[in-house]
């Protein structure tokens, strides 16, 4: 099956999922829990990941997955073949808290290349698609991301880690971006985000975040003309469209701009006056 087929079978999957998670915030019957002290996970995580992986492997027998809740082992990373990257519910706390950044993440890697991506928001009527080398589509028509070329008039997106302690670092970047761009927005879905660069609705995107949460994303981005990068360098192990620390996703034009503003910030750089 080549990658537009199984594009179609993947778009029916994550729109069943969104109509598992539009039924159980309707329904208010879930439960919630914390895994790692700090990231609320609910029940509702965990079935759609369960639908995801049967369908999958109904269609797709004997391939690899690495799924947010099931099958979260980060070694098959450096695994040849095929890999599934799923996120079952990207911006948990947003549909525990009735948000409408909420969105299924679903991809499919070879040897560390992503293929196809689709992320599906069930709240936004917005499903995002792209097959490598054949460009990024909204709800089934083509996408651009913006022509931004200052980071005055660039509005950028990022996020935080659940743990407190890991925040601070991250407060200095945000300084620094808020006094040179438009101004910051905090949506709390990642794949989201990313999407968001590709058609226009944000200018760039930075932040750390697990494969799952980025790895459909990125490939939608980067086929809608955005320029995607590393603040740093990447591990020699890990395929670097897989590997999520420190991200930079941004139009083209102000790339350099943002990812040297960002690096003074980690660098304790001063900001002009």
């Amino acid at each position: 099956m080549d990658h537009p087929q199984r594009l179609d079978s993947v778009i029916r999957i994550a729109r069943q999922a969104g109509d598992m998670i539009v039924q159980a915030r309707r329904k208010q019957n879930f439960s919630r829990q914390y895994k790692g002290g700090d990231e609320l996970v609910t029940e509702i995580d965990v079935a759609v990941d369960r639908m995801i992986a049967s369908e999958l492997e109904a269609l797709f027998p004997g391939e690899a997955r690495l799924t947010e809740e099931l099958t979260p082992d980060r070694s098959q990373l450096e695994q040849d073949g095929p890999l599934w990257v799923v996120d079952p519910i990207d911006g948990t706390v947003n549909f525990a808290y009735g948000h409408a950044h909420v969105a299924v993440s679903i991809a499919l890697a070879f040897n560390g290349e992503v293929q196809l991506g689709v992320v599906h928001a069930p709240f936004l009527g917005e499903t995002f698609t792209a097959v490598r080398d054949e460009g990024a589509h909204l709800n089934g028509e083509p996408m651009a991301c913006s022509q931004s070329d200052t980071l005055e008039r660039s509005l950028v997106g990022t996020g935080f880690p659940y743990a407190r302690d890991k925040r601070g670092p991250l407060v200095k970047r945000l300084n620094h971006v808020l006094h040179a761009c438009r101004d910051v927005r905090r949506n709390g879905s990642a794949a989201l985000d990313l999407c968001h660069v590709g058609c226009g609705q944000l200018d760039a995107y930075y932040e750390s975040v697990s494969p799952w949460d980025f790895a459909a994303g990125l490939l939608i981005a980067r086929e809608a003309g955005a320029k995607t990068s590393h603040l740093y360098e990447c591990p020699r192990n890990l395929p670097a469209e897989l590997y999520g620390e420190n991200l930079l996703v941004t139009a083209p034009g102000i790339h350099r701009a943002l990812g040297d503003l960002l690096r003074d910030a980690d660098a304790g750089r001063r900001l002009e006056p």
